[in-house]
């Protein structure tokens, strides 16, 4: 079983990227050692996690303004897409 997270922890480096129809991805990865992101998008949208992510609607679906906590690896970025209108991705490293 993978490891499970629970409440916040040290709130580290912020991102934040616009998205529409076309897919936002921050730019930099997440800092060294962080294994986990909060995630929180202004509407609704899908999400993908990984080394180069683009997301589709085929992604997982995050509705607006609700907060997600995931699992993420060395050199992996988030990236979002629109489910019916643009918004504003938001990424904060946990540790």
């Amino acid at each position: 079983m993978g490891t499970q997270y629970w409440g916040a922890g040290r709130i580290g480096t912020h991102q934040s990227i616009a998205y529409t129809g076309t897919a936002g991805t921050v730019a930099n990865t997440v800092t060294s050692g962080v294994q986990k992101v909060r995630v929180c998008a202004t509407s609704a949208c899908y999400i993908a996690i990984g080394v180069s992510p683009t997301a589709t609607t085929s992604g997982i679906y995050m509705p607006a303004d609700s907060v997600e906590y995931f699992t993420i690896g060395p050199g992996e970025k988030v990236s979002a897409v629109q489910s019916s209108a643009g918004g504003t991705l938001h990424v904060t490293e946990v540790s």
